[in-house]
């Protein structure tokens, strides 16, 4: 705004108060956090627990859900934490006890609650689990392995964002002979139609016959990434299982059994994040 010239300052001094009173109307609502904690009503829900944000946002909609005595039917209304009371089906909205499991997911089974086309689901091998828990990241249906099921909501966020660059390990079977060339662009990153995959660490554990077997460990978790990388190289995966997430590895786990995380497991994925995620907030700083 440029400055109005002599005769004109008292109204200067009335407009530079009001644009500076907007600007800290502005600043509080992009920095909530300072004076209190404020999420969407549906993170809200997620976070305790109760049901992953596509439920929450289905169950807002039908009207289960009051705020301070009041229906909201709107999954983006900001809900303050330490003040709000929210109710579900009238009952207060409490966090649940947290559940850490480790699954391994078969060949052949879907990542999704239900499926319409009646296909199996990873759901179908939790007979008797009681609460409610979702996969962190996703293996596709052809694709066995490790598979981290919670209701933890922070720790998913850790361990799925990019940013953190948690180090996630496959086995991987090819359809054809890999030279070397083939492996060294799959260290180096190659170029899919979503961008350039990060540097992976690839280790050949065998050739058999026109097969090669390689361990691939890659710090992101696009869309079925390992396979569209080896189609990039000219050849296919015939066989894929993931086998370990952080440190965390699927050990003498049979395939469609599922077992709690022990403490020092958890505590590893934990310190994991926390840690690849500072370092890469670091690094970013520099541009």
């Amino acid at each position: 705004m440029e400055r109005p010239k002599q005769g004109s300052k008292e109204r200067w001094r009335k407009t530079k108060a009001v644009s500076s009173d907007r600007a800290e109307v502005r600043g509080a609502a992009a920095t909530p956090a300072a004076k209190t904690v404020l999420k969407t009503l549906d993170r809200v829900i997620s976070k305790a627990g109760v049901a992953s944000r596509t439920l929450a946002q289905r169950w807002i909609a039908q009207g289960r859900v009051k705020v301070n005595g009041k229906t909201v039917k709107d999954a983006e209304q900001w809900v303050d934490l330490k003040k709000d009371k929210v109710l579900l089906d009238g009952k207060p909205l409490e966090p649940k006890e947290k559940v850490y499991l480790l699954l391994y997911k078969p060949k052949g089974y879907l990542t999704t609650r239900t499926d319409p086309d009646g296909r199996p689901t990873i759901y179908d091998l939790l007979t008797g689990m009681k609460e409610w828990v979702f996969p962190v990241g996703r293996l596709d249906q052809d694709t066995s392995g490790l598979l981290i099921l919670t209701n933890d909501s922070a720790l998913a966020e850790q361990l799925t964002n990019p940013e953190y660059h948690v180090p996630k390990t496959y086995m991987v079977k090819t359809a054809h002979l890999l030279s070397d060339e083939q492996i060294e662009a799959l260290r180096r990153g190659v170029e899919l139609k979503d961008g350039p995959t990060r540097p992976a660490e690839v280790k050949r554990l065998r050739d058999s016959g026109q097969r090669t077997f390689l361990e691939i460990t890659i710090t992101e978790g696009r869309n079925r990434q390992v396979r569209r990388m080896v189609e990039e190289i000219g050849s296919k995966v015939l066989k894929l299982v993931r086998v370990s997430i952080g440190e965390l590895r699927i050990g003498g786990l049979q395939i469609g059994h599922v077992r709690a995380l022990e403490a020092g497991e958890l505590k590893a994925l934990r310190r994991a994040g926390r840690k690849v995620g500072m370092q890469e907030a670091g690094a970013s700083d520099g541009g």
